[in-house]
């Protein structure tokens, strides 16, 4: 009889302590990170809708396919907010392999879509291994910069450590070929190692090479680059060397952002858009159409919106109980923002054409849950700092 009240009393007190844990823990929920990067989706939603109305009942499975990976999204964000960004550094090396794998993988069962081989096909939706590979990268990349001595990087050997967790997914992936992706994860490492320092030494040392190699990048780029991504560089530096075939897309994307003026021509209402003059607009150039209906304003609010999402998680990583989660909070902010600003200047002309979707923004499963995910492991790391929920 006694044990059994001593039991009760365990679980009352159990349940109790949950109960405080919970409401402590939902009490730091990270509300403007999560809101922020549902607002950028609930407007990603409606701009596929406008970009795809085109096409008749065929058009609304976009809508529908990116609803239901938002709603998958809100309940990983809602899950792994909750659990110890700490885990990841446990567990990272394992969840780099596997992602090594599927990367393998694509180039054996991948399907091949408009000359690449990026995903994998499960039948109700395709898996795209290259935008998780990211969020691995900057897991393992964390995990080792977090492990290694304070103070900048002094030495080849430790430099090379940590970029060989880049390259070798960089390479599976620029092989699909998905040379953006690559050019995204390098940029996101890069980012992640400038941010641990390096010594003025070694920096002095990248440079010359970097200089020196660059009539090897002109040669490589001349013989290694494929025909398609040949013609994007010609067609940057001059759209109107082939207006109807590789320029076309740059051309009609640059219209349709000068079109919109101030305060746009209206949903549904873009000519670019509605008209079918613009290609992939639900995709890579949905920024194309962002600018055409919703004008200078709307972009504006749009890019700010991504603005508040870098500087708060930026916040994050400088309040970060450890440094593994000031690492990972950097390199997911760094996901974000090298997609954001490759994308939006692809789109305007300012860049070659690369293939990098729009976080948040552009149709994609695989693309929206990666995002989600970057959110919950930053989310995580913000509401962790507090002792209580060690």
């Amino acid at each position: 009889m006694r044990c059994q009240k001593s039991w009760e009393i365990g679980f009352k007190l159990g349940i109790s302590y949950a109960g405080r844990g919970w409401k402590a823990s939902f009490s730091k929920f990270e509300w403007i990170l999560s809101l922020d990067a549902v607002a950028l989706s609930l407007a990603g939603i409606a701009l596929i809708y406008s970009a795809t109305v085109p096409l008749g009942p065929a058009g609304k499975s976009f809508v529908i396919k990116q609803t239901a990976w938002l709603s998958m999204g809100l309940i990983l964000l809602v899950l792994f907010s909750f659990l110890d960004y700490r885990l990841l550094e446990r567990w990272g090396i394992w969840i780099y392999i596997i992602i090594l794998v599927a990367l393998i993988s694509v180039s054996v069962f991948g399907r091949i879509t408009a000359g690449s081989r990026r995903w994998i096909d499960f039948g109700l939706m395709r898996f795209q291994p290259s935008e998780f590979a990211k969020l691995a990268v900057v897991i393992v990349l964390a995990r080792s910069l977090s492990e290694s001595k304070r103070g900048s990087i002094d030495s080849w050997l430790e430099l090379f450590k940590h970029a060989a967790f880049v390259l070798i997914p960089a390479f599976f992936i620029a092989t699909q070929p998905d040379l953006g992706t690559a050019i995204v994860l390098s940029l996101v490492a890069l980012t992640m190692i400038l941010f641990a320092g390096l010594s003025k030494k070694l920096c002095k040392v990248i440079l010359g090479l970097a200089l020196a190699s660059l009539p090897i990048l002109y040669f490589g780029a001349k013989y290694l680059l494929l025909d398609y991504q040949k013609k994007r560089l010609l067609t940057f530096l001059n759209p109107d060397y082939d207006p109807l075939g590789a320029g076309y897309q740059i051309i009609q994307s640059q219209i349709a952002v000068g079109s919109g003026g101030l305060f746009g021509k209206g949903f549904l209402k873009g000519t670019q858009n509605q008209l079918m003059f613009l290609p992939v607009k639900h995709t890579d150039f949905v920024f194309a159409v962002l600018s055409e209906e919703w004008g200078f304003l709307g972009s504006s609010i749009v890019l700010t919106l991504f603005l508040i999402f870098i500087l708060r998680g930026l916040g994050i990583a400088g309040r970060s109980r450890d440094d593994f989660g000031t690492f990972l909070s950097v390199g997911c902010v760094s996901i974000i923002f090298w997609h954001v600003a490759i994308n939006v200047s692809m789109v305007m002309g300012l860049i070659p054409v690369v293939g990098v979707p729009l976080n948040f923004l552009s149709y994609g499963g695989s693309s929206l849950l990666s995002s989600f995910m970057c959110t919950a492991a930053l989310a995580s790391v913000s509401s962790r700092r507090f002792s209580h929920l060690s």
